[in-house]
């Protein structure tokens, strides 16, 4: 593995913005022909995340299209240092990923992420990190670069937690720990998550588009990042 490259290409992607960067080994995960997958997240601001504990906003809603176009940027970055190496790469960027009629796409960003050790999939069935929560965006790019990659993280740290179930709007949280292998259909019922979505956004913006965003702001990872912050503006 090439430690300088890594290297080289982490720092890039933090300049770019990202707030975290993981690499994970891509070999034997299904629809995956790269044997690299790299993963980046964008944290979200305090003040967008408290409101979020009660309802969406027009902010949360401008944020979430601001962040992907962000993310975008930082991936292309990241794939054109590679690409400039003589590197094969496929950006994930959302132009490229399409969805399916059950709204899965063919390789999604939280399985790279768990893959490069970024998080696990809570039971809120977002991806969830130490430093952040689940109060991040994210997305991913895969190559055949000579990465060195970090340890994947194959199980939930959710442990008996159950905020985020109780919380949902929708009551469509089934309390399941994940684990690699896993379908999201034991974790959440999409189908009352995305209607109660569209309901909340209507009535609460009058943008109709499935967004909510409570069950991250009140996961106790994000509390504890937002409580860091509060420490930090304190110190």
């Amino acid at each position: 593995m090439d430690m300088e490259l890594t290297e080289e290409l982490k720092r890039i992607l933090r300049c770019q913005g990202a707030d975290l960067v993981g690499i994970g080994d891509m070999s034997k995960v299904e629809n995956c022909n790269f044997k690299r997958g790299v993963a980046v997240a964008v944290a979200l601001p305090q003040n967008v995340i408290i409101d979020l504990q009660e309802a969406p906003t027009k902010e949360y809603y401008n944020l979430y299209y601001s962040l992907n176009e962000k993310l975008n940027e930082i991936i292309m970055a990241g794939g054109e240092f590679l690409r400039n190496r003589g590197f094969e790469v496929y950006e994930q960027t959302t132009d490229r990923v399409k969805i399916d009629q059950n709204n899965i796409s063919r390789l999604p960003h939280k399985t790279v992420a768990t893959r490069a050790g970024l998080g696990w999939i809570g039971k809120n069935c977002l991806l969830v990190t130490p430093q952040y929560g689940a109060a991040i965006r994210i997305s991913s790019f895969l190559t055949n670069a000579p990465l060195e990659c970090n340890d994947p993280i194959n199980q939930s740290r959710c442990g008996y937690c159950n905020l985020c179930v109780k919380k949902c709007p929708a009551q469509a949280l089934k309390g399941t720990l994940w684990e690699v292998g896993i379908q999201r259909e034991e974790i959440v019922d999409i189908n009352k998550c995305y209607k109660k979505q569209v309901e909340i956004m209507l009535q609460k913006t009058g943008i109709e588009t499935d967004l909510c965003g409570r069950c991250f702001a009140v996961c106790v990872y994000t509390q504890k990042y937002l409580k860091s912050i509060a420490a930090d503006f304190k110190d």
